[in-house]
């Protein structure tokens, strides 16, 4: 499996296994990981990625930690805007968009 044949709801149905699927890049297996309550494993996948996606995620990762100092320097490597709204709902946003972006 890769990430274009996971959808958003099929990502979130594959919660109730004890793996993530397969082919996932780092990114989506991080905000896997960061679902399932295993912060520190999704970390660890992100930590030393290097591209915008990877840094999207750990700033997300430092926003559900409560570090929002660290989470809005990763926000600026990630070249995005730091995020205000519901930890749920920005799981989804980054998700989704990373589920739709092209593969490298």
């Amino acid at each position: 499996m890769t990430t274009s044949d996971v959808t958003l709801s099929g990502l979130k149905t594959s919660l109730a296994k004890s793996e993530p699927p397969e082919g996932l890049a780092p990114p989506l297996q991080a905000l896997w990981w960061a679902a399932k309550g295993d912060w520190d494993k999704a970390h660890h996948l992100v930590q030393d990625e290097n591209d915008r996606n990877a840094a999207w995620v750990h700033a997300y990762l430092h926003r559900v930690e409560g570090d929002r100092p660290n989470a809005d320097y990763w926000y600026r490597q990630a070249r995005r805007p730091s995020a205000n709204d519901a930890l749920d709902a920005e799981w989804d946003t980054i998700a989704g968009a990373l589920l739709r972006a092209p593969a490298k």
